[in-house]
């Protein structure tokens, strides 16, 4: 499929914007080997009820539960690579055009593949804390154990569950993260919204944000999300090959 002319408006767009943003979803990760949540065959929810294994009600009654599911998903997260995707929106952060990355994900490949400044409103891997005494470690160490051994990590200080820092259901979102992040998506005057269903809110509502502010949208997906009658620009196309794309494209503009 050609998509010449998209790829030249949203081009456009990026080089004229004072103040551009990136808002991205598991699909932009999927090109690294981590699965979603949706897709049907393969997404995570095709293999267990989110309610009974991700939900912080089911960690606190069965913590093992939660471990047995996630440790697959964690394997995959530490041995993922950032993939064009993310290096694509990195280079737009270097050009001086993508200020800012809100993302829905939790495996970091962001700020692996360089990107400064990245929101992430479900959490991360990369600490944990004790549900009894709420004590907070970095989770590395922890991680790596826990692949190998697959028990469920406990607090040295008092012995209780250690969970990641990510935001399982019935949680609220981290404050100050969601804060900045619509802080941001307020300031953008141009965002691109790739690999996201925008089917989870709040998330799937910040789109909204730059457009009540007079903002353009991007839309970089394989899918239809709700609010693609509000794109100005719509890229239906594997992330990993049409955000590279992009980039090229805003070069050759800005020369």
């Amino acid at each position: 499929m050609s998509y010449e002319r998209e790829l030249e408006r949203a081009a456009e767009l990026l080089v004229n914007a004072r103040f551009g943003t990136a808002l991205t979803g598991a699909g932009i990760s999927t090109p690294s080997g981590i699965p979603d949540f949706r897709s049907a065959g393969s997404g995570l929810w095709e293999f267990a009820n989110p309610f009974e294994v991700a939900s912080i009600y089911a960690f606190r009654q069965h913590p093992q539960a939660f471990y047995d599911w996630v440790r697959p998903l964690v394997k995959l997260v530490v041995n993922a690579e950032p993939n064009p995707a993310h290096h694509a929106l990195s280079e737009l952060g270097r050009m001086g055009i993508v200020e800012a990355v809100i993302t829905q994900n939790i495996d970091g490949l962001h700020q692996r593949a360089e990107s400064n400044c990245v929101y992430e409103i479900h959490g991360h891997f990369r600490r944990a804390t004790c549900i009894r005494c709420y004590r907070s470690v970095p989770s590395s160490k922890l991680v790596q154990a826990f692949i190998e051994d697959g028990e469920i990590p406990c607090c040295e200080a008092c012995g209780g569950v250690i969970k990641p820092d990510i935001i399982l259901l019935g949680e609220q979102l981290p404050a100050k993260v969601v804060a900045a992040a619509r802080q941001a998506a307020r300031n953008s005057d141009v965002m691109i919204v790739a690999g996201t269903s925008l089917e989870v809110a709040p998330a799937g509502d910040i789109p909204l944000i730059p457009k009540k502010h007079g903002g353009k949208l991007i839309f970089v997906n394989l899918g239809p999300t709700y609010l693609d009658r509000l794109a100005d620009v719509t890229i239906r196309a594997d992330v990993a090959e049409a955000l590279p794309r992009l980039v090229e494209a805003v070069r050759t503009l800005s020369t």
